[in-house]
Formats: structure tokens, sequence, C-alpha cells
């Protein structure tokens, strides 16, 4: 009896059917486990603040409003407000910008060849930041009233996006080290703008809240239309990049590898910008700049279900939901009644791993 073989594109090597079926075995129990812990953490995250409810209260709560489930009124108007008015939308936010980011950190590693890429890298972020600045000192977009903040820093993002794919297409075909240069360049040129913004306005109030939306928060969120936008444009972003995951395999070994698959490496590599660009400019509109999540989450992805983008894809937006879920916890209780930027607890839990992952890189280079 012979069984039989075929060649993994992500690593190179031999895998038998007896391997696929333990590793999709291994994805699944992986996917099941982060499913369930998403849910668990939803239920808890709304409960924990100022005024903590309990999660039997909590769970009864959301069964009320989202399934009409009959049940006796035992908790009180003001905790049915805070739960469902004011937590549930910034969870549920801080669940798909988690996603969103880790899923566009595992893309653009893909696209870039580079471990360290993240939504940072491409200049998105700091567009949408300039944007954000503009309408918080200045009143671009005033007459999109309270939309006007989401609706500068979208556009600010995709303006960044336009001017990265001119420059790395000036050159030619578009490649990883010009997609690399480029927005690292565009980056740099709008954080000088932003801090220009921010000196030019003269006021030290708009100063401190565009440094507060610059390190992160999801204390805009709100039910209504930004929040199903978001919702649907990364729901469709995860979903086109598990598709795509056997050419984001091919991408990220080489240029050589995706040409012999029938890919054309320039093509992709422009979806791909376009599909990022759109995903992290929303998400970036609705919470600000939240930095390391598209750095850190890819990784450890990568670390419990191998390096195959179609089971990395799925279980990196899974680990960035309930990992910023947590963050942006921690980011509320910790100094309360103040809130801190939730940036901040990310880059605390990410600059050290960053550090851990350089040792690595050392150790292997070194061996």
């Amino acid at each position: 009896m012979t069984s039989t073989t075929r060649v993994s594109v992500s690593d190179g090597r031999p895998v038998d059917d007896l391997g696929r079926t333990i590793r999709r075995r291994h994805t699944i129990f992986w996917l099941s486990g982060l499913s369930l812990g998403l849910v668990l953490t939803i239920v808890l995250a709304v409960g924990v603040g100022a005024v903590s409810v309990p999660p039997s209260t909590v769970s009864r709560i959301l069964g009320h409003h989202l399934l009409g489930a009959p049940a006796e009124m035992d908790w009180t108007l003001a905790q049915d407000s805070i739960i469902w008015q004011v937590r549930l939308p910034r969870v549920l936010l801080g669940a798909v910008v988690g996603a969103a980011l880790a899923v566009c950190g595992v893309a653009l590693q893909a696209m870039v060849r580079n471990m360290l890429a993240d939504p940072y890298l491409l200049g998105v972020t700091s567009g949408a930041s300039t944007g954000a600045a503009g309408a918080i000192l200045f009143g671009f977009a005033a007459g999109l009233g309270e939309n006007a903040l989401s609706a500068s820093a979208f556009l600010g993002a995709l303006g960044a996006s336009v001017v990265v794919f001119l420059v790395a297409r000036a050159g030619g075909r578009i490649t990883s080290l010009r997609l690399l240069l480029a927005g690292v360049a565009v980056g740099y040129a709008l954080y000088a703008a932003t801090g220009f913004l921010i000196f030019a306005s003269g006021s030290a109030e708009g100063s401190r809240s565009v440094l507060f939306w610059l390190l992160g928060s999801l204390g805009l969120a709100r039910w209504g239309l930004p929040l199903a936008l978001v919702l649907v444009i990364v729901c469709l972003t995860v979903a086109m990049l598990i598709v795509w995951g056997r050419r984001l395999d091919a991408l990220s070994v080489g240029d050589e590898t995706a040409h012999a698959l029938g890919i054309s490496p320039t093509g992709f590599r422009v979806r791909l910008l376009v599909v990022v660009s759109l995903c992290v400019g929303a998400v970036v509109a609705a919470s600000g700049g939240i930095g390391f999540v598209g750095l850190v989450i890819p990784h450890v992805a990568r670390r419990f279900v191998g390096a195959a983008h179609s089971r990395a894809v799925p279980v990196a937006a899974l680990l960035g939901a309930v990992f910023l879920v947590w963050a942006d916890v921690v980011a509320r209780v910790l100094l309360e009644p103040r809130e801190l930027p939730i940036g901040i607890i990310t880059a605390l839990v990410g600059a050290p791993f960053l550090l851990l992952l350089v040792r690595r890189f050392q150790a292997a280079g070194s061996g």
C-alpha cells in the first residue's frame, strides 16, 4: 500500500496523510479552545470596571438583549445600561481591532518577507494619525459631526497607502524591499506632519487629546454604523486571507516559488496592500494607533499551529481578539478611575517579547 505525499509550500518538506491529519486536529483544537476563550473573555471583560457586575448577571443581561431570553430582571437599569450600552460595544471593538491587527501583521510579514513587519510598517497608521490630528486640532471633516474623527483618520490612512503604492511602484515592479522602504519613509514623513500640526495648533488640551488617541483607545466605541462597518471589513479581510493562504505561503518563501506556482508576486502584493490598507485604516480610525499586536501575535500563532497561513490566520485572529480585550481591561482598571491609553499596555507586553525574538534570531544565526 502506498500513501500520497505532497510538498508543503510553507516549509518545503514532505507532508504525508498522517501528518496532515495530525496538524488538522491540532488546528481544530486551538481554534475550538480560542473560540471558547474569546466568548468567556467577552463575558468576563464586560463585567469588569468601576462598577463590577458578576458574570452570571452579565450572561443574563446579554441573553436578554441578544436572544430575547425570558428572564426575571434581577439586575438594575444602571447595570443594564453599563453592560449593553457602554462596555459591550467597547469589548466587541477591542476584539475586532485585535483580530484585524493580528491578521494584517501575518499578511504583511509574508508580503515583505520580514518577521518584524507589522501594520505600522506601511505608514497606514501614521496616515490615520495625521488625519485624526487634523480633525481634533483644526476641525477637518467637521461637517460629518460625531464621525469626523473616524472619517479623517480613515481618509488619512487611505492617502498614506496610495502614496506608499506610488513610491514603491515608481522604480518598476513592486518588490518587498521597495514596499518596506516606501512604507518607512512615508511613515516618518507623516509622523513629522502630525508633530507639526500639534505645535501649530497651540492648543494644550487638543495636544493631550491627540496624544491619547495616538496611543490608542477604545473609548469611542458605540453601537451604530461605524462599529458595524469595522466588523464587516475585518470579517471580509480574515476570510480573504484564509482563502489566499497558499498564495501567502508561496510569497513568504520567495518570488521564484510564487512564479513556479503560477502566482504573480507583484499583482498579489498590490491586492494584499489594498486589502491590508483598507482593514488597518478602518480599525485605526476607530481605535487609534495600537502597536505590537500585529508584530507579536503572528509569531505566537505560528508557534501554536505552524507556518501555513490557512491555519495561522484564523488562530492569529482569535489570539489577537483575546489579547486586546484583556489589554483594554488592564488599561481601564490599572489607574482607576483614570484610563490609560491601550497602546501603553500592548507596548509593555510587546517590547519584552520583541527582545526575546531578537535573541532567538541571533541564536539561530550563530547556530
